[in-house]
């Protein structure tokens, strides 16, 4: 087995990502990280930037190196989100109950919509579905899903090293929140125009979202919980405006973030000591089942995103994603289970010889 596994990797492959069928990236990524087929495009494109050196990142960074615009929105919402907690003891508890409900349904819209269904293509799902968790995702406000769904395609295909968007290698303040505030490294750019995106254009509420950027997302994401706790319960415009829209508007960023961070840091990783991504129990908790990093780096097709059920790992993204298919609003559900049984199995016959 070693020897057909070395000469499998010794193939020369002359397939770009760029000239990638829409149908074969989710078949790649099916086969990435495994021994069941030779080296892939998405390896052959990581290898020269794995041979490169980093920038070392530095606090607070040059201003030469700073995006102005950006840098100034982040630190202005992180602002605004502090002034949210002195509003806390003004709100009425619908409100509070309101800014806690949209944690879960915000956070869905990153997890189970950017995340698992547009960026991974790891299930289908109907126009309905689909129209709701834009919405969804519109309250999260973490950019479109175009862009999302594009850098996260960048960070699988080259995880941890310079063209990742975000490598965690770089240290804690710039894979959480510091790549965001950074002009992109010219490779990470460069990795970015060469992801096949040609089925994120062809999603009209992808594009549709993507075309009223930003103004759609800031309306769903600040101004309407203010506006539904202002003509449902009777609060104040503002109380709703910082607290169900500003600071949990915030806790959810780093809640997201944290996936970048701190999964890729500090847990166990046994489906692939190798890789850098790790098992993290409170950002699952944090992130509604996205902390389960070193299995879905292994399987990024899995829709579950991580080995077990929900009963076994916290993951109310898969739940609400299995509710869902049992309604018909779901379909074709990828898992990688009896892929990593069968690794398993191999493992294990290695060890016994």
């Amino acid at each position: 087995l070693r020897l057909l596994w070395a000469q499998a990797r010794s193939r020369p492959v002359s397939v770009s990502l760029a000239a990638m069928p829409i149908a074969a990236y989710g078949s790649s990524l099916s086969r990435h990280n495994t021994e069941e087929a030779p080296l892939d495009s998405l390896d052959k494109m990581t290898v020269p930037y794995k041979q490169q050196e980093r920038r070392l990142s530095t606090f607070p960074p040059p201003l030469k190196d700073v995006r102005i615009m950006m840098a100034s929105y982040i630190t202005l919402t992180q602002i605004l989100g502090f002034i949210g907690i002195f509003f806390i003891p003004y709100c009425k508890i619908a409100t509070l109950w309101w800014a806690f409900v949209l944690w879960p349904i915000s956070g869905f819209g990153i997890t189970g919509g950017a995340h698992r269904l547009w960026a991974h293509r790891s299930y289908k799902a109907s126009f309905a579905y689909r129209a709701v968790v834009m919405l969804c995702n519109s309250i999260a406000n973490q950019g479109t899903i175009f862009h999302w769904s594009r850098d996260h395609r960048t960070h699988h295909f080259h995880s941890e090293t310079v063209a990742d968007p975000h490598d965690a290698i770089r240290g804690f303040w710039f894979a959480h929140m510091g790549w965001l505030y950074l002009k992109k490294d010219p490779r990470v750019a460069e990795a970015g125009r060469k992801v096949n995106v040609d089925d994120l254009k062809e999603d009209s509420l992808v594009m549709f979202q993507h075309k009223y950027d930003p103004w759609w997302n800031f309306f769903w994401c600040f101004f309407m919980p203010g506006l539904v706790a202002q003509y449902a319960w009777g609060e104040t415009f503002w109380n709703g405006f910082f607290v169900p829209g500003c600071l949990r508007y915030v806790w959810v960023l780093h809640c997201t973030w944290m996936v970048n961070s701190g999964a890729h840091l500090w847990g166990a990783r046994p489906y692939d000591p190798q890789s850098n991504p790790a098992e993290n129990r409170l950002v699952a908790i944090l992130a509604i089942g996205e902390g389960w990093h070193n299995w879905h780096h292994k399987y990024p097709f899995d829709y579950a995103a991580s080995e077990y059920g929900v009963f076994t790992q916290f993951n109310p993204t898969k739940l609400v994603i299995d509710l869902c298919a049992a309604l018909g609003l779901v379909s074709d559900r990828k898992r990688a289970t009896a892929m990593w049984a069968r690794e398993k199995a191999r493992m294990d016959d290695s060890k016994s010889r």
